[in-house]
């Protein structure tokens, strides 16, 4: 454990500045506060904030990081109160540790929901001060590396678990690559032991065989740059167990079939050396195809930059180089903790980190705690491609992005009004995956809005999250229009008419906030007709044991209203206008709509019947069985009438085929019955076609 001058000292040795007696103050409060409690290990429990401290000085950060380091457990594991920090180390310190006190007192019904919430208030501080993070890290890396010393096995592996899927991924997403590996090496050990174990063995052997191939080939690597005029630093390794496990999971091969088990690290002064030293390295060993990556010219969102490539050795061995200049690799090194500048002592917090801005969009958004899981962890964890604008302005995506990704990256207002899309000049469908280095001309149009098919193929956090917010409103927007309408017809059927007060008394009685609480309950059968009627008007829906209310008198109008959002069209009878329709209500659920004539109402369902009514200018899908003979175009003459009447084949689904027929199952879209009826007459007039049916 560092001493109190030791961690002053260490502090000092990158910023002359720092304040001295703030770092001393929280080290002796933080040593009174924890007093006798012990860790695990059995260690005094006052080490573990001092090592963490230990750990921020290896990344330079400033004086306010350090004592926020030190003070980061004290209000939550002694008495110290959040009041008292700040009145002895000031707002900054005080805000800071509260972004990263631990949060394990909160209140939640499920994992979720505590995951949740305090990933919620997590990425709050994180906006405030990316510096929360940091500190968090450091945490977390310090608890990985005393695991061991717990004695539960469960908790062990909750806690490797939860650095593997959250902790580590958030290192590499600030590009501190060094605490990442770390964190997933030590995560490694503790989730699958008998792999760690027989991977680290057979790199033993492989030293031990090999002798010490890795600094004999960094050493030749080193002499053929000197002897180009090139002076470089290089250094090498074998990679960590994790990364050799990953690939051999990835690719289905075992560890002698892991060749590029080597990785080296070349480090020159600029630019323009680092291209240089690329081509003497690929102009002395062939170079292994796409194994080549530049994230100089197009840097890694955390802005990671360097050059990467793969070469076959005189080993006949791959290795792995990466070329980087020295800024680069005081980047590639530190991370976000790098661009930590100082100006009289103060540090500069005003980093713009696009990734944390795109998460607490998403959290404002999100209606649930799963919902929130799931849209940052698509946000934070992917693997990244990269694609332009036709202005030449780089958008870094999660590979499996869409056009529709792409348009809520630029703009979530872009998002909402995209109709198409172009791909390197080629009109393409919105759920094509895009490739790196592709071009995209998003097409909009202020009368589109974002479609709920979408969410079946996007895959970014902020498209998911701008989908699901316009369906939410427009489902309750919909659901309060449906209810209106029911609410009306209810109205209708009373035997007088209704006082200027008697929805407001209703409300009371039933206890709804407002109107449109009212009903979105009625279209969602949270209450009843008799209800509605008996606050409406008391006595009016009949005073006997088993009141009988008065029959509906007129059909309520769906136009308007979109299938599958405050109702659905059922899939048994797959009505269409011109069909006679009712609607089922049940409790919490949206309308279910049938043809009167269905099988299932026949067969009695337990729920309300709404006679329900088109309106004009609806279209829908009809479901259409047709047997064909089984001879040559048959097919194409049915695909020709349909073209000739109009009719766009949503669905089309081979059935069986007996030998001399064919059967289809078809989904068609048609304005209404007539249409319908119109197309069937024109199948069952051509000749190939043995019989047409509507299913």
């Amino acid at each position: 454990m560092l001493r109190q001058y030791e961690l002053v000292e260490k502090v000092r040795s990158y910023d002359p500045d720092a304040d001295e007696g703030l770092i001393n103050r929280a080290y002796v409060f933080s040593m009174k506060a924890h007093g006798s409690q012990k860790r695990a290990s059995g260690d005094p429990y006052f080490s573990h904030p001092i090592e963490v401290a230990g750990i921020l000085t290896d990344l330079k950060m400033d004086d306010l990081t350090i004592a926020t380091a030190i003070l980061h457990d004290t209000i939550e594991d002694t008495l110290a109160t959040p009041q008292e920090i700040e009145k002895l180390f000031g707002k900054d310190v005080a805000r800071l540790v509260d972004g990263v006190t631990k949060l394990s007192k909160i209140e939640a019904q499920s994992e979720n929901e505590r995951a949740a919430e305090n990933l919620r208030k997590f990425l709050l501080a994180l906006s405030d001060d990316i510096r929360v993070l940091l500190v968090k890290l450091a945490d977390r890396l310090h608890n990985m590396r005393t695991l061991h010393h717990v004695q539960s096995e469960e908790k062990r592996h909750r806690i490797a678990r939860e650095t593997m899927d959250i902790y580590a991924p958030l290192a590499e997403r600030i590009g501190m690559y060094e605490m990442m590996t770390e964190m997933q090496t030590l995560a490694f050990r503790q989730l699958e032991p008998d792999a760690f174990a027989s991977i680290t063995r057979r790199l033993t052997q492989l030293h031990e065989s090999g002798g010490d191939l890795v600094s004999r080939i960094g050493l030749g690597l080193q002499l053929h740059l000197a002897d180009n005029g090139m002076e470089a630093e290089v250094t090498g390794r074998e990679k960590h167990p994790f990364s050799i496990w990953k690939k051999m999971a990835e690719r289905h091969i075992s560890f002698e079939q892991l060749s590029d088990v080597m990785a080296f690290r070349v480090i020159v002064e600029d630019v323009e050396d680092c291209y240089r030293a690329l081509g003497l390295i690929h102009q002395r060993w062939p170079m292994v195809p796409g194994r080549y990556k530049d994230f100089i010219s197009t840097p890694k969102r955390n802005g990671y930059r360097s050059l990467h490539t793969s070469v076959i050795h005189d080993t006949k061995m791959r290795i792995e180089i990466q070329i980087r200049a020295r800024e680069m690799h005081e980047q590639a090194e530190r991370g976000l903790a790098a661009h930590w500048a100082y100006k009289e002592g103060k540090p500069r917090a005003d980093l713009n980190i696009p990734w944390v801005d795109e998460l607490v969009e998403i959290l404002e958004h999100a209606a649930s705690p799963e919902e929130l899981l799931e849209h940052t962890r698509m946000a934070m964890y992917q693997d990244r491609i990269f694609a332009f604008t036709p202005k030449g302005e780089l958008i870094q995506l999660p590979k499996g992005a869409t056009p529709v990704d792409f348009a809520y990256a630029v703009h979530t207002d872009l998002g909402d009004r995209t109709v198409g899309a172009k791909v390197n000049g080629r009109v393409v469908p919105l759920r094509t995956m895009l490739e790196n280095g592709d071009q995209v001309e998003i097409l909009a149009s202020e009368a589109q809005h974002p479609q709920p098919s979408w969410l079946r193929f996007v895959a970014t956090g902020k498209a998911r999250a701008g989908v699901r917010r316009f369906v939410r409103h427009k489902e309750r927007d919909e659901t309060i229009e449906l209810g209106r309408k029911i609410y009306d017809e209810i109205v209708e059927r009373l035997p007088a008419e209704l006082g200027q007060d008697a929805l407001k008394r209703a409300l009371k009685k039933l206890h709804m906030e407002d109107e449109d609480a009212l009903m979105v309950a009625i279209a969602r059968k949270r209450v009843t007709d008799d209800e509605v009627m008996e606050t409406l008007m008391p006595g009016s829906a009949g005073a006997d044991v088993a009141p009988r209310l008065p029959a509906q008198r007129t059909a309520i109008s769906i136009k308007g209203l979109t299938p599958g959002v405050a109702y659905h069209l059922a899939s048994c009878c797959h009505p269409i206008p011109g069909d006679r329709i009712v609607g089922l209500r049940r409790e919490d659920e949206e309308i279910e709509v049938h043809v009167i004539g269905c099988d299932t109402l026949a067969s009695g369902v337990d729920a309300d019947w709404l006679d329900l009514a088109w309106g004009e200018g609806a279209g829908g899908a009809a479901r259409i069985c047709v047997i064909l003979h089984d001879v040559p175009g048959a097919l194409g003459v049915m695909a020709g009438i349909l073209g000739q009447k109009r009719a766009n084949i949503v669905n089309l689904h081979l059935v069986h085929r007996d030998g001399s027929f064919q059967t289809f199952h078809l989904d068609l879209e048609v304005y209404d019955l007539a249409h319908l009826h119109t197309i069937i007459a024109a199948l069952r007039d051509a000749d190939p076609v043995s019989s047409v049916e509507r299913i």
